[in-house]
């Protein structure tokens, strides 16, 4: 498959990973799988911090990076630490460096033994601010990143960002959407109740309303539950005034 070909795949997959609700591991788990061989990079990572009591969530295919990259999270150190800070150009990090040890004092050391020396973290930026990195590693024998390779790779991540953006956005219209119309039901209910309580107890609107609010907190039921009722003539002929039996 030509390269433009593979490039093309990953932006498909990650606009269709959140067509139904926000799927945010699923959509982190395209990014981090396929980094790799459209970059042409040895491993990558994905970490993502929403903020707010939402978890961080970090995706990789590589285990031993994946426990690195959690473990990263609780040190704050690390690429994905820093990179929210940095740039707008990413560049590349030498971890066996003196300078870098002293910066990621539990990262850096853990990344060499396990066998990466450069990396790079190209922040998931989108419209409303920085919400984690995608981090790129490799081995000395790899060397540094090429900058085409790096600006590629900032574009999936800000992509990412920007469709993860979206997809919450549109879940929490939907949601609203859902509550505006389960109130205007609820609401119309009500009115309904309302017409059936004045009429046959001969009542105003407003005394219909006060009796059957009066009735719902007496007994610690949903308003709209006994509205319900008063409407499909389930009620306690006790609040709509009809002789039992």
């Amino acid at each position: 498959m030509r390269p433009e070909q593979q490039l093309a795949d990953v932006f498909v997959a990650l606009a269709g990973s959140t067509e139904e609700t926000p799927d945010v591991q699923g959509t982190l788990s395209v990014l981090a799988h396929h980094s790799p061989r459209v970059l042409g990079v040895r491993t990558a990572a994905v970490v993502f911090v929403p903020g707010g009591r939402e978890p961080t969530h970090v995706v990789c295919a590589d285990p031993e990076v994946h426990r690195l990259e959690r473990a990263a999270v609780e040190w704050r150190e690390g690429p994905a630490h820093d990179s929210p800070n940095h740039e707008r150009r990413p560049s590349t990090v030498t971890l066996d460096d003196a300078a870098t040890v002293r910066r990621w004092p539990h990262y850096a050391p853990r990344a060499v033994t396990i066998g990466y020396t450069r990396a790079a973290a190209l922040p998931l930026r989108g419209h409303s601010g920085t919400t984690g990195a995608l981090v790129l590693l490799s081995s000395e024998a790899e060397g540094a990143f090429a900058p085409g390779v790096l600006e590629l790779g900032r574009s999936m991540a800000e992509f990412t960002a920007v469709t993860l953006e979206r997809a919450r956005e549109a879940e929490r219209s939907r949601t609203l959407a859902g509550q505006l119309e389960r109130a205007l039901t609820s609401r119309v209910i009500i009115e309904q109740a309302k017409g059936v309580l004045a009429n046959r107890r001969g009542l105003s609107m407003d005394d219909a309303f006060a009796v059957l609010r009066g009735y719902a907190r007496s007994r610690r039921r949903q308003l709209n539950e006994v509205a319900r009722e008063v409407v499909e003539g389930r009620a306690d002929p006790e609040l709509t005034g009809s002789p039992e039996g």
